[in-house]
């Protein structure tokens, strides 16, 4: 397999200097959105004091974002598809940096929750048209594997880089400045875009389906909201309704792509097997690593007592490892055939897991760092050469949806092992706590810190000791279920991927040179 995808990757037109400088366009604005993103984790308590924002408030503050993200990325992938992914991507630019102001500047709470929703419709376009941009502009399979795993490095990069950043903006400047580190990315993105990235439409992918865009708002937005409102405050009524109500319009979604001569997602991608197992490893890995991460940094600033910068600096090794491994999978793939690369890196991230869940509450930071490291190291191939799977499975028309769908396992799997894998930790957390704890420390480690902090001191180092000692356990419990689903993937993936060619368009697809191209300079 290792030689078809050479032998495939030298048939392919090669990308010049003008396309790499193009990539450079792109992932910049990547990294300092993703930063603009997860810096908010820090801000929310200098967010909240300066505006006075309930609990209630500082939730729909962090998670209108991740709302409209979601619910409109397929919306958006497709959308480029059809208007042209450089005019879309601009436009997203222009919103985003405009609402960025906007919300920096915002004098109420809901008048940020409402930016924030807002932001996470314009950063809908982000993420798909850059995916698409790239795929197009690397033909070449083995260019667009490194390009990609540049652009992964970048975003991963700004999720470990966002609390350092925030740190340094909030110990000189007002809450709302690291709400505008994202602006001058736009700026840049607003005027070598033009010059740089070519444009791509697809001139005869057909109209927009108002009814199918409706039907994917609403199955998305009560799923995701219910996975949230799970591992927020547990299993209730409520979220577990929404969570049914999504799937069962999900399923009629679904069902009317699958009439549509021209539907939002084409249903069709699925038949390929390469396709839909690249596309699951990766919703799985997503899914795992998302709530480990969260896991690891309660762990560090809870458990080990470090404040949120310096547990940032304490995540940097793991930074540095990504960014190894997502540009090292694409050269090593030359040598050995992806389902092997996948399959053992796969493997490599329960190890590090392992080394994760060694961790105790006494133990040196480095312990759950460097197994977090070597997990990281592990995940390289299966998101960068998976990625190149979905996107190489289908014609350069299809790209912006094919790039969506990628981006949207990418959410759903964060949200869901939050709420799963949260769940579970919690549960355990829980169950190691004697009864006669204060209720507020049987909710979170936060709320047993908070609850010692006002016992008298003998009262309050012992419950700090066993909440400290639960959570661990929680986190172990956790660690050591994600690296047996790892397992059982990279045996799937070895299973499903080890025989088959690289990736084709489908063969009822309409040909690549359909296509419409408009140069940079046009």
């Amino acid at each position: 397999m290792s030689q078809d995808l050479t032998e495939s990757a030298t048939e392919a037109p090669t990308a010049g200097r003008r396309e790499w400088l193009g990539l450079a366009v792109l992932a910049l604005p990547t990294l300092l959105v993703s930063i603009d993103v997860f810096v908010m984790l820090l801000a929310l308590p200098s967010i909240s004091e300066a505006l006075h924002a309930s609990s209630t408030e500082q939730l729909w503050i962090m998670d209108a974002y991740g709302f409209m993200l979601s619910g409109f990325m397929v919306t958006m992938g497709t959308l480029g598809d059809r208007i042209g992914r450089r005019k879309l991507l601009l436009i997203g630019g222009a919103a985003f940096g405009t609402i960025s102001v906007i919300a920096a500047y915002s004098s109420g709470p809901l008048q940020l929750i409402v930016a924030r929703g807002a932001l996470g419709i314009a950063g809908a376009t982000l993420a798909p048209s850059t995916l698409a941009l790239i795929s197009n502009m690397f033909r070449n399979a083995a260019q667009r594997g490194v390009a990609i795993g540049i652009w992964f490095a970048c975003f991963m990069g700004g999720a470990v880089l966002g609390p350092v950043v925030g740190g340094a903006m909030l110990a000189h400047f007002w809450w709302g400045s690291v709400l505008l580190l994202g602006v001058p990315a736009m700026v840049l993105l607003l005027i070598l875009g033009p010059i740089l990235v070519p444009e791509y439409r697809n001139p005869g992918a057909g109209r927009l389906d108002p009814i199918s865009v409706g039907l994917s708002l609403t199955a998305i937005l009560p799923i995701v909201y219910g996975l949230k409102e799970v591992a927020h405050r547990g299993v209730a009524a409520g979220p577990v309704l929404a969570t049914v109500l999504g799937i069962g319009v999900g399923l009629v979604f679904l069902a009317r792509q699958r009439r549509l001569e021209h539907p939002l997602v084409d249903v069709r991608l699925f038949r390929n097997r390469s396709f839909s197992t690249a596309l699951g490893t990766m919703f799985g890995c997503t899914l795992l690593a998302g709530a480990m991460m969260l896991f690891i940094t309660e762990y560090l600033q809870l458990v080990k007592g470090l404040s949120p910068l310096r547990a940032a600096f304490w995540m940097l090794p793991a930074v540095a490892a990504t960014s190894i491994t997502f540009l090292g999978s694409p050269h090593l793939a030359k040598r050995v055939r992806p389902a092997y690369l996948i399959a053992g890196g796969l493997v490599l991230s329960a190890v590090g897991l392992l080394i994760v869940v060694s961790a105790r509450p006494e133990s040196s930071p480095w312990v759950i760092v460097a197994g977090w490291a070597v997990m990281n190291i592990g995940a390289g191939p299966t998101v960068t050469l998976g990625t190149n799977m979905v996107l190489g499975a289908v014609p350069p028309e299809r790209a912006g949806s094919a790039a969506a769908l990628n981006e949207t396992a990418g959410e759903f799997g964060f949200a869901l092992g939050i709420a799963a894998l949260g769940s579970i930790g919690t549960a355990v957390y829980r169950s190691h706590l004697p009864e006669s704890a204060p209720p507020a420390a049987r909710e979170t480690l936060a709320g047993a810190v908070s609850s010692a902090a006002r016992l008298p001191s003998q009262a309050g180092a012992t419950l700090l000791e066993q909440a400290r000692d639960a959570y661990t356990a929680g986190l172990q419990t956790a660690g050591l279920l994600a690296a047996v689903v790892l397992a059982g993937l990279a045996a799937l993936v070895i299973g499903v991927l080890r025989r088959d060619r690289p990736p084709a368009p489908p063969s009822d697809a309409p040909a690549p040179d359909h296509t419409e191209y408009v140069g940079a300079s046009d």
